[in-house]
């Protein structure tokens, strides 16, 4: 339902609609009087065909204005031409009777031109007047000021060009290029002038500020929209190199009194782009307004501050620029002065940052060296330090006004909180920094911190919680029924249509509407909430660093941590999901502390460390389904790698730590939601066996194998079992594959008997079970495996017998075969037909 605005508000909107209609009513009288003209025939022409219509030189441009144009080109060619070559073949006399004669023809030609109606031929030919006048300046030059500076003479010639060619465009006010002409060469005079004096960078800039001054009054004021358009191109071409000049003079000036002069232009061009936002509306000229001010302060205030506390000063400045938004100046000069102010906040934002950063990270070279004493007090390697910290102290204040004094349907509110929140804890992070605050004292601080950041997430994560949003008032029975609105209209307030001679009367609410206003949105609760707990985690990740430092610290802190971890899981849901796998990493981090601090080896560690994922393991088994139970688990289970890490260094303790890890894998696999689990149960035991054997010095590549092959098999069965259709390569491939393969390997390398003959009677054994049960892999597989066996334990026999045998026998007998299979071919071929339609019938 729509609300209902008020009468000023309605009476606006009414006043805009009919002005709508009157505009749409005179562009459909204009269109059906030409639809009229269209089908009305001309009437007959009483001497026969009607004569073509002469157009008028004002038309589109076509060849005559190409013509026209070549024209002009050619004569101020040759009028170049005249006064570069043929100037010296005249005398005095003769030459300024030339010039003086062809230039006022040239502009004398237009009037008569445009009586005529002849527009574009007027043009041309003033075109051609103006490059005369040049030429005159530059013939009076050469005959009567040879000897004055070139620059001088060029300024004042410009100035005076530029203003007879104005008096010229005013008087013959048709003519559309004299007075953008006269424009453009008004931007040169005092340039030039400032040139010819060798006058320094200010007053250059100076010169193009008034430059720029006068082109902005030209824009506001001057005639026709072609003056203004190049008027405003000028004032942006000389208003922009003379506020970079004097911000360069101010950035670089040795004292506050040097500064000055820079500054005061700085100011100057800060009052022409207010003026100009102030005429025109435009907040980019406001904005370039508050930054040439910004600007000439920071100058003044450089030399006088010491280190980098200008950039606070200048901050304060920029937050005290803010208070125009709350003033009744236009809107669009409040939202510029605002962008001004903004820049300069991300600017100093951008540099104190950096600062923050580098607090959390300079602790992390106490991992290179821990327990290796408590230093003095906090060191950042960052310049100006304090500085740092009160910029963002400043940023942080403003941030929180901002979002005390915004609307409450600002889609920009919950990014403010949020900035202002974590800008106070960058804050409170350098401030033991800032302030050379001892170790313990620092390391206190930035705990509590911590600490106090996790309990803010936890409070507006609850706060959010408990707060629901606004639901509209319900529509009244006797209220009448509306139609839904058409997706494709506006979504302005639908105006009944008034009936004649009806007295006006204010719009009434509908009853049951929902009050004029925005509707009530929810704080931005969760955002802070969030914000908070990043900060928390950034926190915790730093002071871990840092105490480091000491064993001390290390155990305290490490503590406390893990303590308000785990107490935080028993908070929000947020911050209890995203604690927990912290409170795992923290328990991790207590048990290798522990092991170093009692001095056990690496291996040794590792069994400490591996009470960490049983412990997970216990809890696991009694939170189950519960949300928490995951994330506590999967950080769990890189601690277990971990502890299987640092028992690589010992066979004998890796095996253990296997097998524990085995065991807590089958244990946690019996709990129905993780039955996946249990598939890396027997891997880990298998490992622990072959670590074991190996620490043994076993040999025997069967006493690695047959571990995996009988609970394959096993594995393989009861699958058989359940599903009698499954492939039997899936079900019993793998586990012959680890034994037969591996043992056939060390079959052809062995001198020995025995392993040849137990590994034929194994093979020949699977190859008879796979024949009875139809069973495609044990058949595949233990044939194969068997004659490869065979093969080895004949190979001595078959090369003495052919050591024995006479050359020729060899091919001899090759050939038979050869002709016995060729003779029986189509048989052969159909015995392999129905062999192997018999292997894709096995399983």
């Amino acid at each position: 339902m729509d609300n209902v605005p008020p009468p000023s508000e309605e009476l606006m909107l009414i006043d805009r609609e009919l002005a709508q209609l009157d505009a749409r009513r005179h562009q459909l009288l204009g269109r059906r009087a030409w639809l009229l003209s269209v089908l009305q025939p001309p009437p007959p022409h009483p001497w026969g065909a009607p004569q073509p219509r002469s157009h008028p030189e004002t038309s589109p441009p076509n060849a005559q204005n190409v013509l026209l144009t070549l024209g002009a080109v050619l004569l101020t060619v040759a009028a170049l031409a005249f006064t570069l070559v043929s100037w010296g073949h005249l005398g005095i006399g003769g030459r300024a009777a030339v010039l003086a004669a062809v230039t006022l023809a040239a502009l004398a030609a237009p009037v008569v031109l445009l009586r005529r109606s002849l527009l574009s031929t007027a043009e041309s030919v003033a075109g051609l007047g103006l490059v005369l006048t040049v030429l005159d300046a530059y013939a009076l030059h050469e005959v009567a000021a040879a000897d004055t500076d070139p620059l001088a003479y060029a300024a004042g010639a410009t100035a005076a060009l530029a203003l007879l060619w104005a008096a010229y465009g005013t008087a013959v006010n048709r003519l559309r290029l004299p007075l953008p002409v006269a424009v453009v060469t008004a931007q040169l005079p005092l340039l030039l002038w400032a040139l010819a004096t060798d006058a320094g960078a200010l007053t250059t800039g100076w010169a193009l500020l008034v430059t720029a001054a006068l082109d902005v009054a030209l824009a506001l004021w001057g005639p026709g929209r072609a003056v203004r358009v190049v008027a405003w191109a000028g004032a942006c071409a000389t208003g922009a190199p003379a506020l970079l000049t004097a911000a360069r003079l101010s950035a670089t000036a040795g004292s506050s009194v040097d500064a000055a002069a820079p500054g005061a232009l700085l100011l100057a061009g800060a009052v022409l782009a207010l003026f100009i936002a102030w005429r025109t509306l435009a907040p980019v000229a406001a904005a370039i307004a508050g930054l040439a001010a910004l600007a000439a302060v920071a100058g003044a205030l450089r030399p006088a501050l010491p280190g980098a506390w200008t950039v606070p000063a200048v901050l304060a400045c920029s937050i005290a620029l803010l208070a125009v938004v709350r003033t009744e100046l236009p809107r669009p000069v409040r939202h510029g002065l605002a962008v001004a102010s903004g820049a300069v906040h991300a600017a100093a934002a951008l540099w104190a940052l950096p600062a923050a950063a580098l607090a959390l990270v300079t602790p992390a070279a106490w991992v290179f060296k821990p327990w290796s004493g408590a230093p003095g007090s906090t060191e950042v390697p960052w310049p100006g330090l304090p500085a740092a910290t009160v910029t963002l102290a400043l940023l942080a204040g403003t941030l929180v006004a901002a979002y005390r004094f915004s609307a409450t349907e600002r889609p920009w509110r919950a990014a403010t909180a949020s900035g202002a929140l974590a800008l106070t804890w960058a804050t409170l992070l350098l401030t033991p920094a800032a302030l050379e605050l001892p170790y313990a004292a620092a390391l206190s601080t930035q705990v509590a911190l911590t600490v106090a950041a996790l309990a803010t997430a936890v409070a507006f994560e609850r706060k959010g919680a408990t707060e629901a949003p606004a639901v509209p008032a319900p529509a009244s029975p006797q209220a009448p029924a509306q139609t839904a609105p058409d997706p494709t209209e506006p979504s302005a307030p639908t105006v009944p249509a008034a009936r004649p001679n009806a007295p006006h009367r204010p719009a009434q609410p509908v009853p049951g509407a929902a009050p004029h206003g925005p509707a009530v949105r929810l704080e931005p609760h969760r955002a802070l909430a969030v914000t908070a707990l990043a900060c928390a985690l950034l926190g915790a990740v730093g002071v871990s660093l840092f105490a480091l430092a000491t064993q001390a610290a290390t155990f305290a802190v490490f503590g406390v941590l893990f303590a308000l971890c785990a107490a935080a899981c028993a908070t929000t849901p947020l911050v209890r999901s995203t604690t927990a796998g912290p409170a795992v990493l923290y328990a991790t981090a207590l048990a290798c502390a522990t092991g170093a601090a009692l001095e056990l080896p690496v291996h040794r560690t590792a069994l400490i460390v591996l009470a960490v994922p049983a412990a997970v393991a216990l809890l696991g088994a009694r939170l189950r389904r519960h949300p928490l139970a995951l994330p506590l688990e999967i950080v769990a289970s890189s601690a277990a790698l971990l502890s299987v890490v640092l028992a690589a260094t010992d066979a004998t303790t890796l095996a253990l730590v296997l097998a524990l890890c085995g065991a807590l894998a089958a244990g946690t696999a019996v709990r129905p939601e993780r039955r996946a689990v249990g598939y890396a149960a027997p891997v880990l035991f298998v490992l622990a066996t072959w670590v074991r054997l190996a620490a043994w010095d076993v040999a025997v590549p069967e006493a690695y194998t047959l571990p995996v092959t009988v609970p394959a098999l096993a594995i393989g069965v009861l699958r058989r079992r359940r599903d009698p259709e499954a492939s039997s390569w899936t079900a019993y491939g793998p586990g012959l594959a680890a034994t037969m393969l591996p043992s056939l390997v060390a079959a052809w390398g062995d001198t020995d008997w025995l392993r040849p003959l137990l590994l034929g009677a194994a093979a020949l054994a699977v190859t008879l079970v796979g024949a009875r049960s139809r069973l495609q892999a044990l058949l595949m597989i233990g044939g194969g495996v068997l004659a490869l066996d065979a093969l080895h334990e004949l190979a001595p026999y078959i090369v003495q017998v052919v050591d024995a045998l006479p050359r020729w026998v060899v091919p001899a007998l090759a050939g038979l075969l050869l002709l016995a299979v060729g003779a029986t071919y189509e048989h052969r071929l159909r015995d392999a037909r129905r062999l192997r339609e018999r292997l894709a019938r096995m399983h």
